[in-house]
């Protein structure tokens, strides 16, 4: 009987978020209840548990696992914390045979640029020459840490992010066959000087499918074992910022590194289409004010799900002034002003200044008369099972047409859950704006008329140039005119 170790560390960071993410946002799970509450859910920790009962040999050693909404840098005592949590539960499980960790990859702390090497790297010192594979999202910054301390990597192969679950599948596989010790793996990286949006990324339609393809036809091939395009979080602004295609075979070095720069020569040849195409808010309006159905704007420049703090009231502040004629149903996080109804109580008509209290550099609060429709405790559970928690939550009503749904803490803006936990159901209203990219689309794609990406200010603009970047790598496309890259070959 093998014993594997598994745990999970997982937030995307948004440096340009000036809200710092804490401790209690994080969901965090002990010992056997990473097992008891996240095995019938469609996360990464579900399938590597289905592959690894299905073996029969196998006993799961769950040690820790912590996740939280996207949001702004870790603050760094709340990191330590986390981190010490999980080394411990490491250290006191250290007799197994290898070893699963559960990654998104590009989170950050106020002062630490790369959590997720910082704990490869302890986790090998503890576990020593033992197999070890990693899950990743494929918006992760790939450090050199965390290339050189995983056997295998294992990114999701979908945008939006759809196969969570079949990504723990994968690398549960992939350390079956290490353990088994039926291949020796040989991994080559290429890194890549681009930052990339768009819907040319949705992998099921864009360009961006076809390396995609490719690297799942690497994988499914005789000496193949894993192979992704990690296109880092443009938000994580850290040094290692860049996109990169990473391939492993089963002992052929010559293979890896011919797929890798393949792939990687095609992202580069593309790159012009990986640039997100935006409508202005005042366009954006006029486009619902003439669709028949349901308008869907994304709002990806406050996407929570990016790590953006979920503030932003410009999408509202325009709908108020333009007298958006039709129904409306919005998100934000406005801990005050759910504080405000909830002293008022369901039925009253107050005024609030209504969001822009977070990310103030950007944002100002609307001064404006609402009606408390209603009031609960802001839990609710997302499509694919996991339970999340909103804090204080207040459903507030501007002149009969405007719906917005007020939460105390940041959520995911991308399936409907958080709307149909409050009784309003998208499909329903005439124009509903997500704080999402491309994550909520397998949502709303079969309800909505139109679809319309937004360009407002905010800590995950799409519109790259707008944001302050420091410190990733430079040059880089598109932020620099002139950019290089050595296997371009005759461009």
């Amino acid at each position: 009987m093998k014993r594997v170790l598994l745990a999970g560390f997982k937030q995307e960071t948004a440096v340009f978020n000036p809200t710092c993410t804490r401790y209690d946002t994080f969901h965090i799970r002990r010992g056997e209840e990473i097992a008891s509450s996240l095995r019938h859910t469609h996360t990464e920790f579900a399938g590597g548990l289905e592959i690894f009962a299905a073996a029969g040999d196998i006993e799961v050693v769950p040690t820790w696992a912590g996740w939280s909404v996207s949001g702004g840098p870790v603050h760094p005592p709340d990191l330590d914390r986390m981190i010490d949590e999980l080394l411990a539960a490491v250290r006191a499980n250290a007799d197994v045979d290898g070893a699963y960790i559960v990654f998104h990859g590009a989170m950050a702390g106020e002062d630490e640029d790369d959590p997720e090497g910082r704990v490869l790297t302890a986790v090998r010192e503890i576990l020593g020459d033992i197999p070890l594979v990693i899950s990743l999202d494929l918006h992760a910054v790939l450090t050199d840490s965390m290339v050189e301390k995983a056997d295998l990597h294992f990114p999701f192969h979908t945008y939006p992010h759809t196969d969570l679950y079949e990504t723990g599948q994968r690398a549960a596989r992939g350390l079956l066959a290490l353990l088994a010790e039926q291949v020796r793996p040989t991994t080559h990286r290429v890194e890549l000087p681009m930052l990339v949006r768009g819907d040319e990324l949705i992998t099921a339609t864009g360009r961006f499918g076809e390396a995609i393809r490719a690297c799942q036809e690497i994988e499914s091939s005789e000496s193949g074992l894993a192979a992704g395009v990690l296109i880092g979080n443009p938000f994580t602004d850290v040094p290692a910022l860049q996109s990169n295609v990473l391939v492993s075979t089963d002992g052929d070095p010559g293979l890896a590194r011919l797929e890798a720069e393949k792939i990687a020569r095609f992202m580069w040849q593309n790159r012009e289409q990986f640039v997100a195409p935006l409508k202005s808010i005042e366009e954006a309006i006029s486009i619902a004010e003439e669709t028949e159905g349901l308008t869907v704007f994304s709002d990806a420049a406050d996407a929570t799900s990016s790590g953006a703090p979920g503030d932003s009231n410009t999408i509202l502040k325009e709908l108020v002034a333009q007298r958006y004629s039709g129904k409306a149903l919005l998100s934000l996080v406005d801990e005050p002003a759910a504080k405000q109804a909830f002293a008022a109580g369901v039925g009253a008509t107050l005024t609030v200044p209504l969001g822009g209290n977070l990310d103030t550099g950007r944002h100002s609060p609307l001064e404006i008369e609402v009606y408390v429709k209603t009031l609960s405790d802001g839990n609710f559970t997302y499509a694919g099972g996991t339970p999340e928690q909103g804090g204080p939550t207040a459903v507030l009503v501007i002149d009969d047409r405007i719906h917005v749904v007020v939460t105390s803490r940041p959520v995911h803006i991308m399936d409907r859950s958080l709307f149909q936990a409050h009784g309003l159901e998208p499909a329903t209203f005439d124009l509903v704006s997500v704080k999402s990219p491309n994550g909520f689309r397998p949502h709303y794609e079969s309800i909505a008329a139109a679809i319309v990406p937004v360009d407002a200010p905010g800590a995950t603009s799409a519109n790259l140039h707008s944001l302050p970047y420091r410190r990733c790598v430079r040059p880089i496309f598109p932020l620099d005119p002139e950019v290089s890259f050595p296997l371009a070959g005759g461009e």
